[in-house]
């Protein structure tokens, strides 16, 4: 398998590999499903704005890459499933604890061992920072490959940042997007943040999208009678 993934492939295998824990009873995706996980305004650093032609073809990719499979098996729609790890056959053979970790590096860029901690709740229940710095030395040591590295500590800030090393593209800092946030916007993330709105509000949006794929299908059917 290969693992070096443009941006748009680490949003689709990120979005795969969250909702398989956070909505196991509607995976795998739809590309309409996965289409709205990658475009998610809560969770995802930076806010992308894909098309599903976009998704469609980071999708592809990852197909031929043997991440991701196609599913059609009793339904009339594509739905897709990642490879990425713990298969029977081949893959990186990953623990709960570090797919979680994986999963939000993939998804939202270089973080803080704390910041880590406070993103995988839905993931994985980290005990404390220290678990979660155990678990990305781990992930920098794994047997198969490197698959984290701590980036250089930026001026004025106390801890380190940890990035993914499945892409070329490691050096990007968010620093640049964040700096583009409104203060009334970034107080408005960090209420949401904190009061678990934001999950929540991802969580609905990902239900409405998977409801109105169930309708069009039903409709589908009754035109077809």
């Amino acid at each position: 398998m290969e693992y070096n993934f443009s941006q748009n492939e680490l949003r689709v295998l990120g979005c795969l590999l969250e909702k398989q824990v956070t909505t196991p009873d509607h995976y795998p995706l739809t590309l309409n499903s996965l289409t709205s996980a990658c475009n998610q305004k809560s969770s995802r650093e930076p806010v992308l704005n894909l098309s599903e032609a976009e998704v469609q073809g980071a999708v592809d990719l990852l197909v031929s890459k043997r991440i991701v499979t196609l599913q059609t098996l009793g339904s009339r729609v594509n739905k897709y499933d990642h490879r990425f790890c713990n298969q029977e056959f081949g893959g990186l053979s990953l623990s709960a604890a570090q797919v979680a970790v994986l999963c939000v590096l993939f998804l939202r860029g270089p973080q803080t061992a704390g910041e880590l901690r406070t993103r995988t709740q839905r993931l994985y229940q980290f005990s404390d920072v220290q678990e979660v710095e155990q678990c990305l030395t781990e992930l920098q040591q794994h047997q198969d490959m490197a698959m984290v590295k701590v980036l250089p500590k930026q001026a004025g800030k106390r801890d380190c940042r940890y990035v993914q090393l499945f892409s070329d593209d490691t050096s990007i800092d968010n620093d640049t997007e964040a700096s583009d946030v409104t203060p009334v916007d970034r107080h408005t993330s960090e209420l949401m943040q904190a009061s678990g709105l934001s999950e929540r509000v991802a969580e609905l949006e990902l239900q409405v999208s998977l409801l109105q794929q169930q309708l069009a299908e039903l409709t589908a059917k009754f035109d077809d009678h």
